[in-house]
Order: C-alpha cells, then sequence, then structure tokens
C-alpha cells in the first residue's frame, strides 16, 4: 500500500469545497491527538484507490507534511447520485494502538439460496470489532451455503481470528431465510450450476 499525501486545506467554505471536487479533489479532516483537527484535500482517484485496496472502515498511510500517519477511515460520504467521494473523516491512529470499527460483510453463496425459493433478509452489513490497529481485517466473509427456511447466522455464528474481538451481541441476527417459492426441491450446488450451464 502507497502513503497517501494530503494537502492541508486553507479555505474551509462549502464553495471552495464544491471547487475542490470539480478539480478530482476530495475535502476531509482527520483527527488526532497530535494533528488537532486537521482539515484536508486529496486527489479523489488516489484516495479511491486506497479504499478499495483497504475497505471503507480500514487503515490507511498518509504522508501529512513529510510525516507518516496512519489512520482509520472512519466515514466516506459519497454522492447519491454518482457515488463518488465528496467528503471523508479519519481518525489518526499509533502504532500498535487497539481500535474499534465497523468491517464490512461479504456474503458468500446467495445464489444457493435464492435458487432454492429463500428470500434472505439481510439485517447487518458488518460487524463492529476490537483489535490491534494492524490486525484489522478488511472484510468478514460469511458462507450463506446450506441455509433453508427457518435458518437464521447470528453474531455468535460467526468465526473471527483470535487477534478480533466481536463487540455485538451474539444473539443479534445477521441473515435469515424467510420465504420458499419452492420447498421440497433443495438443491446442491453442482445441481444449481448444470442448470445454469443449460439455461447458457
Amino acid at each position: 500500500m502507497e502513503s497517501l499525501t494530503l494537502s492541508k486545506r486553507e479555505n474551509k467554505t462549502s464553495h471552495a469545497a464544491k471547487k475542490m471536487r470539480r478539480n478530482g479533489l476530495v475535502p476531509g479532516v482527520l483527527y488526532g491527538k497530535s494533528v488537532g483537527n486537521y482539515m484536508f484535500e486529496v486527489g479523489e482517484l488516489e484516495l479511491s484507490r486506497e479504499i478499495n485496496e483497504v475497505g471503507e472502515h480500514g487503515i490507511l498511510d498518509l504522508n501529512l507534511e513529510g510525516n507518516r500517519v496512519k489512520a482509520l477511515i472512519k466515514e466516506v460520504q459519497r454522492d447519491a447520485v454518482n457515488h463518488e467521494i465528496i467528503h471523508v473523516d479519519l481518525q489518526e491512529v499509533k502504532k500498535n494502538s487497539i481500535i474499534q470499527a465497523d468491517v464490512p460483510i461479504i456474503f458468500h453463496n446467495e445464489k444457493l439460496v435464492s435458487k432454492n425459493g429463500g428470500i434472505l433478509q439481510k439485517e447487518k452489513n458488518s460487524i463492529k470489532v476490537q483489535c490491534n490497529a494492524e490486525e484489522l481485517p478488511k472484510n468478514i466473509h460469511i458462507d450463506l451455503k446450506g441455509l433453508k427456511v427457518g435458518n437464521v447466522v447470528r453474531m455468535g455464528d460467526v468465526e473471527m481470528a483470535k487477534e478480533i474481538s466481536m463487540i455485538e451481541d451474539p444473539d443479534t441476527v445477521i441473515v435469515s431465510v424467510t420465504y420458499a417459492k419452492n420447498e421440497g426441491t433443495y438443491m446442491d450446488e453442482e445441481e444449481i450450476d448444470e442448470q445454469d450451464e443449460k439455461k447458457e
């Protein structure tokens, strides 16, 4: 991961922020004991590249006026229409510091549930965890293979690395299967793949 260079933002008006965005820059704020509330601007392309690599709640390496700083992405605001980044909030983190962050969930094998008539109800799209800043995962993966109508996945069902603590109620539902159009016609993954190949 490359170091992302931040430039101090002198003009803090909303008009100036709009002008920045037109010029391919994103306004943001970096919070931290050593930096205070540091208002900055950063290239949208460079920021997007780093977010794609570490995730929207990951850790960034920053170049802050020649100093190397690590920061946790706290919030990424996007335009409702084109989804371009319009503002970003960062929080400074020290080496080996313990942090809390919301880690996005990636669901696998959703098509197996829908092919068997089940309808997924996703209650959560992230999980709050606590860990060393260096150990923060980009995503948490949940495999939905084998889920049938009436099944649920709760926080307590998710396996975590021993270095990571989940800060959630274990009974909180993440996803459930609530309805089946074709009960009694359960197919496994190979059968579904064969069916898809025939359609093609």
